[in-house]
């Protein structure tokens, strides 16, 4: 399936405009305004990144059951997951082979799916198993007939699609993470809260603030930012814009401190154990000594997304008598933190559609931002460090 975007400008004028901040990061600017704000670029930024890249769209503990489904949408295309009779795990677009209808909402458990518009019915696996008054259309195949599919991995529990026809084999997508981040073995954690946000900003200022480490000791000094400890050495360079980060901070609860315990595979590590991965487009994973985060950002227009955090604990925490007190005090904290960030990227996309806004130079301290901002520009712009 190939989704087109309106044209763009001239390559060789997008590229001047993103030059200064291909710079080595000594010498380079923050993007323009526009890249921010710009519909035009918006669209292409689907169709460049979101339509082709594996997503992370949730955990297969979500899906514990034959008959277990969501329907969710990625950027704009209408999507299913569901596990079907004989415990497959498998993706389709939701858009009835008919007229487009979408022939399933929300979230639940069924045994199979129908429109509601003229009742074609299909099983877990998105197969067409009945169509009314079809049997005279000459050279109709029910058979043949099924919800387009959408390519489905796993990595250690968590699930990933792509929209693209031919995507990138999924080892070579997520070989960076698997060597960074096993240790951290989510495979035996369980999801246990997933909070959504929406932030009246571009997608790309809730990752870079993830990964802006140059801020902390600002404005998050009463929150987490006095126990926190990193240097731009700690950054870890991947190909594409993709960045790996280990660096010192405690627990996130108010006073630093675990609510559990180490997580039983990092018995060996210090209670500041912290680490931080990004991978293109819009995946952000937090691991800590007692919890793993994986933060994602889907696009809804230049000027708006949405965030979904889904928050990971060792299984055997699960069995805690008071583990639904303790959780909230990490959400309750994390919040405050998130609050904390909002008004600041909130802040930041105020300007980006202003005449008067000039890209400001980068800092040292920028590292990691510079590199996602390169990777970026290099597949939008053809533009080259």
């Amino acid at each position: 399936m190939t989704i087109g975007v309106a044209p763009a400008a001239g390559a060789s004028d997008e590229r001047a405009r993103v030059a200064e901040t291909c710079e080595e990061l000594n010498k380079a600017r923050h993007l323009p305004g526009d890249i921010y704000a710009s519909e035009e670029i918006y669209r292409k930024e689907l169709d460049e990144f979101f339509y082709k890249d594996w997503l992370f769209v949730g955990r297969e503990e979500q899906f514990p059951n034959p008959g277990d489904y969501m329907a969710q949408r990625i950027v704009d295309q209408p999507i299913i997951i569901a596990r079907d009779k004989d415990g497959v795990l498998s993706a389709f677009r939701n858009m009835c082979r008919h007229r487009g209808v979408e022939v399933a909402e929300g979230s639940g458990n069924l045994r199979h799916f129908k429109c509601p518009y003229h009742g074609w019915t299909y099983d877990l696996s998105g197969k067409l198993l009945g169509a009314a008054y079809m049997k005279e259309t000459e050279g109709f195949d029910p058979k043949s007939c099924r919800l387009p599919k959408v390519h489905l991995e796993t990595w250690r529990g968590s699930i990933f699609i792509s929209l693209a026809d031919e995507p990138v084999p999924f080892a070579e997508a997520i070989a960076d993470f698997e060597q960074d981040f096993a240790q951290l073995h989510p495979e035996k954690c369980r999801l246990v809260d997933v909070t959504r946000l929406e932030l009246a900003c571009n997608w790309k200022f809730l990752h870079e603030n993830l990964m802006d480490f140059y801020h902390v000791g600002v404005l998050h000094v009463n929150t987490f930012g006095a126990r926190f400890s990193w240097t731009p050495d700690n950054v870890s360079l991947k190909d594409g814009g993709g960045i790996t980060i280990r660096y010192d901070a405690a627990p996130s609860t108010p006073d630093g401190q675990t609510l559990f315990a180490k997580m039983p595979w990092l018995e060996d590590q210090e209670n500041s154990f912290a680490c931080t991965g990004f991978r293109l487009p819009n995946l952000t994973l937090f691991g800590r000594i007692d919890c793993v985060k994986m933060m994602v950002a889907w696009p809804v227009g230049p000027n708006k997304c949405e965030v979904f955090i889904y928050v990971l604990f060792p299984e055997e925490f699960l069995d805690d008598p008071a583990l639904e007190e303790k959780l909230k005090v990490y959400k309750d904290y994390q919040m405050k933190i998130y609050e904390e960030d909002r008004s600041m990227i909130e802040s930041m996309q105020k300007a980006m559609a202003l005449s008067t806004y000039e890209p400001g130079r980068m800092s040292v301290m920028e590292k990691a931002i510079h590199h996602f901002l390169n990777g970026y520009a290099e597949r939008m712009f053809g533009a080259h460090r």
